[in-house]
């Protein structure tokens, strides 16, 4: 069977269009959603239609072969439109916002390409991102300068703890701004080093006390797990010291880093308490990344420059449904 090329709506978008006569010699349709006639030669129509493909290809996991049935359109003629798209980028439009809750993180790609994210945690929408190789001091130091150029007035800033943040913040903010460490993260990371099964009754111990780490939404909650934490700190003092007789090195090498992180990120650990508006992970942000990689990863074959523009035309069609 001939496949047909289906029309669309240029008003509504619908699909549910049907022939209606002709005019001055051109195809008249009729839209049975909204009702509005058009004809087929408006290239304003033919230019959207190609948008809504190319639009559903980045950001709704929809593959040629099934575009290609649902548009009509062959999967070489696909293909070449969606390559006009990725030859070029989308224009990235900030509009300053004051008091805004920053959440900053970073995500890797093959062929070493690194994505940083700056989100607006309050609607949810991307106001900077950088394409580099990795997460680097000099360029972040650069973003939120460029953050502050455009008026952007940052109140908290939400990040994992990973040091070339932590230090561009100091450099651009001094103690200006509120530092909210990823509660998941630390929690996360101090699990890996304590293991599922600590061996050591001191690492059972500290086990227990990360794992509420990201269940405290109280005040109390909060004063009685820091006091658990310098107990137990007492309690293990002379067992976290313990060295080798053969070398002097540390033995118990997994326990003080997760012990170091506690004690190191503790203190930024919970502003979100003081201010609700505060977000107290990135998880915002990894669910983000995560849909992003689900579907570049089903796009196989694209070259380096076409991954970073598919990239950034998913941050701009996600933006657009803010």
């Amino acid at each position: 069977m001939k496949n047909t090329k289906k029309k669309r709506c240029w008003a509504c978008g619908s699909l549910d269009v049907i022939k209606w006569g002709k005019r001055n010699n051109k195809r008249r349709f009729k839209c049975k959603n909204c009702g509005i006639f058009f004809t087929s030669s408006n290239p304003q129509v033919s230019f959207s239609n190609r948008l809504v493909w190319f639009k559903r290809w980045i950001i709704d996991h929809q593959t040629l072969d099934y575009l290609s049935d649902l548009s009509g359109h062959s999967k070489r003629n696909l293909q070449d439109i969606f390559n006009k798209y990725l030859d070029k980028v989308p224009i990235h439009v900030v509009n300053h916002r004051e008091n805004v809750h920053l959440i900053i993180d970073g995500t890797y790609f093959s062929n070493d390409i690194c994505l940083v994210v700056y989100r607006d945690n309050d609607i949810k929408n991307t106001i900077l991102y950088r394409i580099t190789n990795d997460e680097q001091t000099q360029e972040i130091v650069e973003d939120f300068r460029n953050l502050i150029s455009v008026g952007f007035q940052i109140e908290s800033i939400t990040c994992d703890g990973h040091r070339s943040i932590l230090k561009s913040i100091k450099i651009v903010y001094k103690k200006s701004i509120v530092i909210q460490r990823c509660v998941v993260h630390v929690e996360r990371q101090c699990s890996i080093w304590l293991t599922k099964n600590p061996k050591s009754q001191a690492g059972q111990e500290l086990l227990k006390i990360v794992k509420r780490i990201s269940q405290i939404s109280t005040l109390e909650q909060k004063y009685k797990w820091l006091r658990d934490l310098y107990d137990w700190d007492l309690k293990y003092k002379a067992f976290i010291t313990e060295r080798s007789l053969a070398d002097g090195r540390y033995m118990h090498v997994f326990l003080r880093k997760a012990r170091r992180m506690l004690i190191n990120a503790f203190s930024d650990m919970f502003h979100y308490l003081d201010n609700p508006q505060i977000p107290k992970s990135t998880n915002g942000l990894e669910s983000f990344f995560g849909h992003l990689k689900d579907n570049l990863s089903i796009h196989r074959g694209l070259s380096i420059k076409h991954r970073k523009a598919f990239i950034q035309w998913y941050i701009h069609f996600r933006n657009e449904e803010k």
